[in-house]
């Protein structure tokens, strides 16, 4: 089964507030699970590995904040 983006925008749009509450909650915990996925894959393949190190290097010559 093949929806288009538009087919599911429509669909979303359409439903009660009820059932938009609902599909938010699930949605949110949907992209939080799969952004938690891809950035434990970036760590895996080292993608991040380069940021890090920079940023550990500005932070060694003072070019970072306290938060």
């Amino acid at each position: 089964m093949s929806v288009s983006v538009e087919e599911i925008e429509n669909l979303v749009s359409q439903l009660p507030s009820k059932q938009l509450k609902e599909f938010r909650a699930w949605y949110q915990e949907f992209d939080s699970n799969m952004w938690d996925k891809q950035i434990e894959q970036d760590v895996m393949s080292g993608v991040l590995d380069d940021l890090a190190k920079k940023a550990i290097a500005d932070h060694k010559v003072g070019k970072s904040k306290k938060l």
